[in-house]
């Protein structure tokens, strides 16, 4: 579990493809961040995705990527030298400063618009649909790994739900999320307890109405 709250970044120092084709890949990652007293099988967060740690030395960790994790988030497009945000993993009594993040991202959105507001950054994405319904004004997402609050939700017939978030100069400095272009692919993970509420409540209304479409 973390809290979408980023520690640090990571430069991709390799990311190695396993074969036969289509079985995984393994990424090494280089960061000032501490990473040499997590124990082997330690969970690292990874631009919001949740990774195992399966080597690790002062200044630089590898993880291995499974095929639904390149099938669903943005790191298997990954080019060497790439900056990736870092968190570990939440422990029982630290502060949630954030919000609750499990790291299984449910999708990839893509920036559509930035706005410059004064010192801060306005950023409409993307979200796929099946994220729509986690969706909330004021609400928290987590994109790319940053805990974020939600802006406004722009519900649009026949396309991909939208939001806008804004980035104070804060998260502009220690995130990469300032230097996202328009078309820039990002990993969506809604708000967890709004993922459960929006499950129980479409179940009951199927039941309800076998004719009511999720």
């Amino acid at each position: 579990m973390f809290t979408g709250i980023i520690e640090a970044t990571g430069v991709v120092e390799t990311l190695t493809p396993r074969t036969p084709a289509g079985t995984g890949a393994r990424l090494v990652v280089t960061t000032a961040l501490d990473v040499g007293g997590l124990p082997l099988g330690a969970s690292i967060a990874v631009d919001g995705v949740c990774l195992t740690v399966v080597e690790r030395s002062s200044g630089r960790f590898a993880a291995d990527l499974g095929p639904e994790t390149l099938a669903v988030t943005t790191l298997g497009s990954l080019a060497v030298g790439a900056r990736v945000h870092l968190e570990r993993p939440l422990r029982l009594g630290d502060a949630l400063g954030g919000h609750l993040v499990s790291g299984h991202v449910d999708g990839v959105g893509r920036v559509v618009a930035r706005r410059e507001v004064g010192t801060a950054l306005e950023l409409e994405i993307a979200a796929p649909t099946n994220i729509a319904g986690t969706l909330v004004e004021k609400g928290s997402v987590t994109v790319a790994g940053a805990s974020l609050t939600i802006n406004a939700v722009i519900d649009e017939a026949g396309t991909d739900a939208r939001f806008s978030v804004t980035l104070i100069p804060h998260t502009l400095t220690v995130t990469n999320l300032g230097g996202l272009a328009v078309g820039a692919p990002v990993n969506i993970e809604g708000d967890l307890i709004a993922k459960h509420v929006d499950r129980l409540v479409n179940a009951r209304l199927s039941l309800r109405n076998p004719g009511h479409a999720q």
